[in-house]
């Protein structure tokens, strides 16, 4: 309600209204991140690698599945954008306007390279990813990445998850920070503007928080 009313105080010109609300010192709660169990990450992963998907459907969910990418960058996605030697992405991100540039897993170079090379209709345009049905144009928005990854996991047999490129973001960060990946790399990875917006994802790494909770002490009563 904080962060709803404040914009609303700044529209009106209120700083001493705005001021009181920082005095409060009101903390928002943040949830513990939905991510893919380690089981229906690899259902996703051999459905997109045996050929039970479309390579350009194969390629979007295993883009947004190992780096994170969001909806819109994987709609805005060109082709010079890869570089098919050194196996990288270079990117100017659309929400922060910031570039980045990402490794390419061997797995997702070869989807990619299948549909640029064998699906992809052909066109004059530069976007990676097309329309399948004519006219072929780039895809719409994020909408139609979410048809994508949803179509996907269903094929998989993941039902009981929400399949959209928010999950698949928050699984991958989950994933780097499992592997001991630093939080600043992380950051980089996801293209957060600040390193506050990765802290979030500690809350996924479930084994190293159990580390941190305390014992019970002897004669405590429950």
């Amino acid at each position: 309600m904080v962060s709803n009313f404040r914009p609303f105080l700044t529209f009106t010109g209120r700083s001493d209204l705005i001021e009181a609300i920082g005095l409060a010192r009101v903390k928002r709660s943040h949830r513990i991140l939905p991510v893919l169990h380690d089981e229906d990450h690899a259902r996703v992963v051999y459905t997109c690698t045996s050929g039970r998907v479309c390579a350009r459907d194969a390629a979007i969910t295993l883009l947004a599945l190992t780096t994170g990418l969001r909806a819109c960058d994987l709609v805005a996605l060109r082709l010079g954008d890869i570089d098919w030697r050194a196996g990288t992405l270079g990117i100017i991100q659309q929400k922060t306007g910031n570039p980045l540039s990402l490794p390419l897993a061997p797995l997702v170079t070869t989807k990619l390279a299948e549909y640029v090379l064998h699906e992809r209709p052909a066109s004059g345009g530069e976007h990676v990813f097309l329309r399948r049905k004519a006219p072929h144009t780039r895809l719409a928005d994020h909408a139609s990445i979410y048809r994508v990854t949803a179509t996907t996991f269903r094929i998989a047999g993941v039902a009981d998850v929400k399949a959209g490129t928010r999950l698949l973001r928050h699984s991958a960060a989950s994933r780097l920070l499992r592997a001991a990946v630093p939080l600043p790399t992380i950051s980089a990875v996801l293209g957060h503007a600040s390193q506050e917006s990765t802290n979030v994802y500690l809350s996924t790494d479930e084994a190293r928080l159990l580390e941190c909770v305390l014992p019970v002490p002897a004669g405590a009563q429950p």
